[in-house]
């Protein structure tokens, strides 16, 4: 049974296999933005959920998706492999354009460090996909292939302290052939701790999202 947390509830995907997430639905939304998370992390990410509740505030419908069951998180290798990642969050997407409060909403993601690389290989020829917004993300783990075929305009946000993902994000640009974007943001780490970086994070994408994704289908 769902369970209220803050503005969102809990629900249980009746996928194959079940996923756990968490849902935000504010009035009207503009759109639904489906969250893939990093190693390691999940719905109860504080980053991405603070991401999350700002976007709901912009307007957003949000999803924040375990993509990994507890057993499967035991084994690192899981953690790790983004094809499986990708296709779990390709079965959220599709469970999301069925559920009543969601299958109007035309869907868009945001990915974080390893969930960045799963978020543009499970877009990857899928044009339902509205727009990407990739957060101190390895977006170079989709693969040039998946890169190639991704659509959706993608906005590669990484912090200006963290010159190894900047360099990664910059190859992965290269790869891209979709409308896309590449924003250091000064000052800031891998997970954007630093004071004022994180805000400049949903700034960006909230604006992003603004512009590219949203409406129904």
């Amino acid at each position: 049974m769902d369970r209220n947390i803050s503005d969102c509830r809990e629900i249980h995907l009746a996928t194959d296999p079940p996923l756990t997430g968490l849902l935000g639905v504010p009035d009207n939304p503009l759109g639904l933005v489906i969250f893939a998370h990093g190693s390691g992390s999940g719905r109860f990410s504080p980053r991405n959920n603070y991401v999350a509740r700002r976007l709901r505030d912009a307007g957003f419908a949000t999803l924040l998706i375990d993509l990994l069951d507890r057993q499967e998180e035991l084994d690192r290798r899981n953690v790790f492999d983004i094809a499986l990642l990708a296709s779990r969050l390709v079965k959220a997407t599709d469970w999301a354009a069925k559920f009543p409060e969601t299958a109007a909403l035309k869907p868009a993601y945001f990915g974080a460090s390893t969930g960045a690389g799963a978020a543009l290989q499970a877009a990857a020829g899928d044009r339902r996909i509205t727009a990407i917004v990739s957060r101190g993300g390895r977006p170079d783990l989709a693969g040039d292939e998946a890169l190639a075929a991704v659509t959706a305009p993608t906005l590669l946000l990484v912090g200006g302290l963290d010159a190894p993902v900047i360099t990664l994000n910059q190859a992965a640009a290269g790869a891209l052939t979709c409308l896309h974007k590449l924003v250091i943001v000064p000052g800031a780490s891998h997970l954007f701790e630093e004071p004022g970086t994180l805000e400049q994070v949903v700034d960006l994408a909230a604006d992003w999202f603004r512009t590219y994704a949203g409406g129904r289908r």
